[in-house]
């Protein structure tokens, strides 16, 4: 199934564009942008989970091993 497509104004540097002008044949330069659009886009929400992660680390209650281990313990039995 082909997903549907928008044509989109934006502006890049001169010089990438003569380089996507030099190694990028017409036909396939939208592919090209996609492809690196989506790998960035991907690396954005991975950093931003993260981040979150990191954050919520910090603010989050912190247990033991010992705790953790304890109620664990209780779970596996009480089933």
């Amino acid at each position: 199934m082909k997903s549907s497509a928008k044509k989109v104004n934006f502006m890049i540097e001169n010089k990438v564009r003569k380089e996507l002008e030099l190694l990028v044949p017409p036909g396939q330069r939208s592919r090209i942008v996609n492809e690196a659009l989506r790998k960035e886009l991907d690396r954005m929400r991975k950093t931003q989970a993260i981040e979150r992660l990191h954050r919520l680390r910090r603010e989050g209650n912190q247990f033991s091993t010992q705790e953790i281990i304890s109620v664990l313990r209780k779970e596996r039995t009480s089933h």
